[in-house]
């Protein structure tokens, strides 16, 4: 997909698709979002180097006791956390086979685990604007909307986040029940590979929340905590500070998926859509506005579904249901979200196999639930 995105991308720039003007946006609205991946990644990597995501993992199994259900709501503690605070898609790459290591060593059933970690990936994802690069995009178009700045973010979208991550905790519990049942033995602790390195990564993951809302760019704290640990590792670990760690087919394809939704939208994209996403307020309108965001996501991937549906907004409760939408609805096709495409790499890698189907009728079982939740909270904060 990244190669395909960017080959789209620049062919609506060599053949004059895209105005100068829209490639003005683009690189307006794409720079920071593109900056914070960049150095958000950087810190999941060197901190997964470090032993951060393996020694929660393993404090999480002995905090649970031997009880599996116990161990599973850990998880999924860890799991909000991870996103919250480093990105979705942080949690698909970093935590994912983690969290599958955990069960083998464990003896446990690998599937539930895998699909929480999946779901918690796009549900746990609205509350800051760093959990997604949708969130991002929101933040500066908020201003527009006379409702600028983290704190406002926050205001309006802690219930959508509350309501959509515990509607997927309550989905996944009812359906897999039967697999968390049982006991199992504890690993014992491991010892970092460096203590430095650790307790370094360590506390520049826990100071990254408070920052993220301290009202500074996103971009600007997560580039402090990429630096800070680029310095620790080239002391401590040369051997981590490798090309591998700047994920360049992410920015190809995020910038790509960018310039081609641009084009459209100069050509007449919000027209076609308009009809179908409807206007106005309240809960009907932006369950509407809402629904028609989750079923692009789960068609063309939510970040263009933002892209596409965002020009419908046209006020800040309607802004936060588009993101109801892209956030909680990707949930059913496996290219919803570049996340789930990456926690299907990773699923593959460890050699846990997720079928196409059951994975299509759990989203659709949790989907619409999530989304009808998110709306519905939201009608608290609007």
């Amino acid at each position: 997909m990244w190669w395909l995105a960017g080959l789209a991308g620049a062919l609506c720039v060599l053949t004059g698709a895209l105005s100068g003007h829209g490639l003005a946006q683009v690189a307006e609205r794409a720079g920071p979002v593109l900056g914070f991946l960049l150095a958000v990644t950087v810190v999941a990597e060197l901190a997964d180097r470090a032993g951060v995501f393996d020694a929660a993992a393993r404090r999480a199994a002995r905090a649970g006791r031997g009880r599996t259900w116990l161990l599973w709501l850990l998880v999924v503690a860890l799991g909000t956390v991870a996103t919250v605070v480093l990105s979705l898609d942080t949690t698909a790459v970093l935590l994912t086979p983690v969290v599958l290591s955990l069960a083998a060593q464990l003896r446990l059933d690998p599937l539930p685990f895998a699909f929480t970690t999946v779901w918690l990936a796009n549900t746990a994802s609205m509350l800051l604007p760093v959990s997604n690069l949708t969130n991002l995009l929101a933040l500066s178009t908020l201003d527009d909307l006379g409702a600028g700045g983290v704190r406002a973010f926050v205001g309006l979208t802690w219930a959508p986040f509350l309501a959509g991550a515990g509607t997927a905790v309550a989905v996944l519990a009812l359906t897999q029940h039967r697999r968390l049942g049982g006991r199992y033995d504890a690993p014992p602790p491991a010892a970092p590979v460096d203590p430095v390195s650790f307790r370094t990564a360590l506390v520049v993951c826990c100071l990254l929340a408070p920052a993220f809302v301290s009202g500074v760019e996103p971009v600007v704290p997560a580039t402090v905590a990429a630096l800070v640990l680029v310095a620790v590792a080239a002391r401590r670990d040369r051997a981590a500070l490798r090309p591998a760690l700047l994920p360049w087919r992410t920015v190809v394809l995020v910038a790509g998926l960018f310039l081609v939704v641009q084009t459209a939208r100069e050509h007449g994209l919000a027209d076609v859509l308009a009809p179908v996403a409807g206007g106005g307020e309240g809960f009907a309108a932006h369950l509407r506005l809402a629904a028609t965001s989750a079923v692009a996501a789960n068609l063309v991937d939510n970040l263009p579904a933002y892209l596409a549906v965002e020009p419908l907004a046209g006020s800040p409760a309607r802004l936060v249901a588009v993101l109801v939408g892209v956030n909680l609805g990707p949930l059913v096709t496996p290219w919803a979200s570049l996340a789930t495409l990456l926690w299907l790499d990773r699923c593959r890698s460890r050699g846990v196999e997720v079928g196409r189907a059951r994975f299509a009728l759990l989203g659709l079982l949790g989907a619409p639930a999530c989304v009808l939740a998110g709306v519905a909270a939201l009608q608290l904060t609007a």
